[in-house]
Formats: structure tokens, C-alpha cells, sequence
């Protein structure tokens, strides 16, 4: 094996070390979410009865981040934009509430919600909050939960993620880091809601009122 190939196993190997220390052991961001969100119960509310986006409460700036608590919530949080009733920038559709899949992935559901430029996406025991907030950054600063998660040392640990949330021509743009290729799009079709990947694998949703039982510790 010649010096050229074996610095350049050893330079892959060093890479992917980096990497999967960036992703699995670098520091989590504080958790701003406010305590509220996690002390209620949100599988009690009606998603059907959304606010008015009048204007005449908070604006998003105004509201704490929501982020994910360790690698997952364990009960489904109470909503994080309340209080918010800016009005929708130019652009976005209006997704706001609870929706479960009947094509794609099996028995998914996500809650949304929306003011301003801000959006929140509650699923699968993570939160991914993008927007203007009083606590931390634009982009997503959260976790993948559970699905890519492993345990040392009795220790959980979570792969950690970034992204935008850019509405473009009535569709949601999810780019990593807000500045990598854009991954996932959400929109709707009439009244199916639609969250797609790169790839062209497609799961649809249809709106629901109240969160199904199975969904209340996820």
C-alpha cells in the first residue's frame, strides 16, 4: 500500500470522525422553549379551532424558540405560537393545525403551526422551530429523535440538525444548515397536505381535529 492511499484512508477516517462527533457529541443549544409547553398536555386541545391572525396579540419575535427537550418529548407538547397572531407573510399558505398521513409513511402525524414568517413543526417526539424568536436563531437547532439515536455509557445520544424554512411560491422549503441543498418540500393540494422528499417519496396528510391516542406520548 503506497503513503498516497494509506493518508488518504487515514484522512476519510478522520473526516467521518469529525462528522459523527459534530452530529452525536457536540454541545446540545440551551433549551429555550418556555416551560408552559411541556407542563401542559397538548393532545387535549381541538386543532380545528385555530386563532385569528389578526394582529392583536404577540408577533413571533416575541416568543421563545421551541426546541426539542434531550433526544425526545415524552408526552405531546402544549402549542409554541399561542400567543402569536402576526399575520403570514407574502407567500405562505396557511397549514396551520393537526394532519395524518393516509399515503406514504404509516400512521404519521405533525402539528403546524404558523405566524409571521415563523413555523413549527411538532412530531414524532421532536419540535423544529424556524423563524424570528426572543431566544435563539433563525434556523432549526434541534435533534432527529429517537430514530437516529444509540446509547453509551447509559447515556442517550441523538443526531442533532439544522435547517431553514423558506416559503417559496406557496411551497416550504427545508434547506440544511439554511444555506445546503434543500432536502424536504411542504405544501398543499387543495386540502391534502403534502410533505415530500428529495428523492420524490411523497407522504399525504388529511387534517384532524384531535390528537388519536397512540399519538399521546409521541
Amino acid at each position: 500500500m503506497t503513503k498516497i492511499i494509506r493518508r488518504t484512508i487515514w484522512a476519510v477516517l478522520l473526516s467521518f470522525a469529525v462528522i459523527f462527533w459534530a452530529i452525536f457529541f457536540s454541545p446540545r443549544p440551551p433549551l429555550t422553549t418556555d416551560p408552559a409547553v411541556f407542563s401542559g398536555d397538548g393532545s387535549q386541545l381541538d386543532y380545528c379551532a385555530l386563532p385569528e391572525l389578526d394582529g392583536s396579540g404577540k408577533r413571533a419575535i416575541d416568543i421563545p424558540k421551541g426546541n426539542t427537550p434531550a433526544c425526545s418529548y415524552k408526552r405531546f407538547p402544549m402549542p409554541i405560537l399561542a400567543e402569536c397572531t402576526e399575520p403570514l407573510v407574502e407567500g405562505a399558505m396557511d397549514m396551520r393545525g393537526l394532519w395524518r398521513s393516509f399515503e406514504g409513511l404509516e400512521n404519521h402525524v405533525e402539528r403546524i403551526e404558523q405566524c409571521g414568517s415563523r413555523t413549527v413543526i411538532t412530531t414524532a417526539g421532536i419540535i423544529h422551530d424556524y423563524g424570528p424568536n426572543s431566544t435563539l436563531g433563525l434556523n432549526t437547532n434541534d435533534v432527529e429523535g429517537t430514530s437516529l439515536s444509540f446509547t453509551l455509557f447509559g447515556e442517550q445520544r441523538c443526531a442533532r440538525t439544522s435547517a431553514s424554512m423558506i416559503w417559496k411560491d406557496g411551497v416550504l422549503d427545508f434547506h440544511i444548515f439554511g444555506f445546503g441543498p434543500r432536502v424536504v418540500r411542504r405544501y398543499l393540494e387543495g386540502d391534502i397536505y403534502v410533505w415530500e422528499y428529495a428523492n420524490g417519496q411523497k407522504t399525504k396528510m388529511r387534517r384532524i381535529c384531535t390528537l388519536p391516542n397512540d399519538k399521546v406520548l409521541r
